[in-house]
């Protein structure tokens, strides 16, 4: 475990975030629109292309997010490896 109370800190709020993201990548794969900034890139609109890639880009937040939080919480030791 980490012995650094800020190691928990963030690490539970990137915890935290990765729900958030999740439910981001579920409703647009439904919905076929994603956020972005204030408005919705549809993938009408937008061509299959640039939503993918989006998409794409919102699931390497995820797993990155994901990663953080367990290195944190877990004391896996990923960032004094890098």
């Amino acid at each position: 475990m980490p012995t650094e109370p800020e190691n928990l800190l963030v690490g539970l709020v990137a915890l935290a975030l990765v729900p958030l993201i999740a439910l981001r990548i579920v409703r647009g794969i439904r919905q076929r629109r994603l956020p972005l900034y204030r408005t919705y890139l549809d993938q009408q609109q937008a061509g299959a292309g640039r939503f993918n890639l989006l998409l794409g880009l919102h699931v390497l937040s995820l797993l990155l997010i994901a990663l953080v939080a367990a290195d944190l919480l877990l004391g896996l030791g990923i960032r004094e490896r890098l």
